[in-house]
């Protein structure tokens, strides 16, 4: 087993996803020494992309589609596009399929998507023009840990709409269309519907669109790792991979150790440096609904009933808010949804380099039980199918990867959950155990900065950013 012991560092991270990556840029920007390891042999976590079934088809892993990624405070300070990264807007951020109507359309003008609405064009715009218009500022604000707000009002009337359920916010519209399109968005919270502000994730995703987009990486997701790792080690950051940490000893000496882990596996490695009350506290950190994706080559476009879904990047099958919502009470229930709520993803229909030139890739997952081992493709095609009649034909060839298949190529991963723990009210900002200074552990120099702290799951960085600067303040007196 490797051992570093003989070499000194400021600042360590372990793991090196986009929270991982993030922490240790903002560290080596004020000049300290700062070394990544990662277990795997690529840097990246959730943003990895493969050639998992063929070579010259590149898949993503895990996330394909980053909204946040462009929205993201901190990457935008980042040359990211000197290091090789490229964002690829789809025509449409968006589309929602339903059976005997068109496609809602979550266009990337706010009022070309209210006007598409129909009826609920004037409510759509009362509920997405605020969030537009003030985008960055909100950013700042509800993109991490929970503090007194720079616009306090601005943020109290997001505040407001976002804590409801969702199941009641889209009470609000009239039509089936604009409540499904809603669905939709509030279902990446992974949540119930009828939980506490899954309202505030349906509205994120609806800002994000109508501000900088839902952009693919030009290539891949890996993309965005590759750019972040280059601009480290450009800052003079040292990165070491297939170096699996498991104990503190393994370490070399650094004033501060950031982990990109979640709760348990830091409790795990830190071992007798954590009290058992503390220990205790992590092991009862709440985990997330997992997800069952399948991964396609396909010898043509999804042949979808309406056209406009194959000029979205992403589309999402689930059909009616009732169906969604039922869909995602299931998971609470520790059952398997028969019609499953969909994400799809049509990465080589914007992006050439995706393929070799013969085919297409598709990316599509739904959610399932945490820890579930149950096959889900029969129920994914069925969905996907029944808005595109004849998929089943140009599909060439196919990979499933279940709950213990996502843990076992990502630990932080547990029981296939890809946010880092459930995102309930509870949770939101507590994560992992307390509000005040969530990054923090009770060992000195010790420190979160995964999704399992604010504002946690999602390709943003800025979990790692916002550790990364408690641990300036508190070790280094940087500012």
């Amino acid at each position: 087993m490797k051992n570093s012991n003989s070499i000194s560092y400021d600042a360590i991270v372990v793991g090196s996803g986009p929270n991982g990556l993030a922490a240790a840029i903002r560290l080596a920007q004020e000049g300290l020494h700062v070394k990544i390891f990662e277990a795997a042999d690529t840097v990246g976590g959730g943003t990895r992309t493969k050639e998992i079934i063929r070579p010259g088809y590149l898949h993503d892993i895990c996330s394909a589609v980053h909204p946040m990624g462009i929205s993201s405070p901190f990457f935008k300070q980042l040359p990211l596009e000197k290091f090789g990264l490229k964002w690829i807007h789809p025509v449409h951020p968006a589309a929602h399929p339903m059976d005997d109507e068109p496609a809602a359309i979550l266009y990337n003008d706010l009022h070309e998507t209210a006007f598409h609405l129909n009826e609920d064009e004037k409510e759509y715009l009362k509920v997405a023009e605020p969030i537009t218009e003030n985008w960055e500022k909100l950013t700042r604000d509800f993109l991490g840990p929970l503090r007194i707000p720079s616009n306090p009002f601005k943020l109290a009337s997001f505040g407001l709409k976002g804590l409801q359920p969702a199941s009641v916010f889209q009470t609000r519209f009239k039509t089936e269309r604009a409540k499904a399109l809603f669905g939709g968005m509030a279902a990446h919270s992974l949540l119930p519907l009828n939980s506490m502000a899954t309202t505030a994730i349906g509205l994120v995703f609806f800002g994000a669109a109508h501000t900088n987009g839902w952009p693919l990486a030009a290539g891949g997701s890996q993309a965005i790792a590759n750019a972040l790792a280059s601009y480290f080690t450009s800052l003079g950051g040292e990165i070491e991979t297939g170096f699996k940490v498991e104990r503190m000893s393994q370490l070399p000496k650094a004033k501060a150790v950031l982990f990109d882990l979640t709760p348990r596996q830091v409790a795990r490695i830190a071992g007798d440096t954590l009290s058992p009350r503390y220990k205790k506290k992590l092991r009862n950190f709440k985990l997330g609904a997992g997800v069952f994706k399948i991964d396609y080559i396909l010898k043509e476009p999804v042949p979808w009933k309406d056209a406009e879904c194959k000029r979205a990047g992403t589309v999402h099958v689930g059909g009616t808010f009732q169906e969604i919502s039922e869909s995602e009470k299931s998971m609470k229930e520790d059952r398997h949804p028969e019609k499953p709520f969909v994400l799809v993803v049509q990465q080589s229909l914007f992006d050439p380099e995706r393929t070799d030139g013969n085919g297409h890739t598709l990316w599509a997952y739904c959610h399932v039980p945490n820890g579930s081992t149950k096959d889900m493709t029969k129920e994914i095609e069925n969905q996907i199918e029944r808005f595109a009649p004849g998929f089943r034909d140009v599909i060439d060839e196919k990979r499933t990867m279940n709950c213990s298949d996502f843990e076992t190529y990502n630990a932080n991963y547990i029981g296939g959950d890809i946010n880092g723990g459930m995102q309930n009210l509870q949770q939101l900002f507590s994560r992992p155990v307390s509000f005040i200074n969530p990054y923090a552990t009770p060992a000195k120099g010790l420190y979160f900065c995964s999704s399992s702290t604010p504002p946690g799951g999602g390709v943003h960085g800025m979990c790692g950013y916002h550790a990364a600067n408690l641990a300036l303040k508190r070790e280094f007196g940087i500012r």
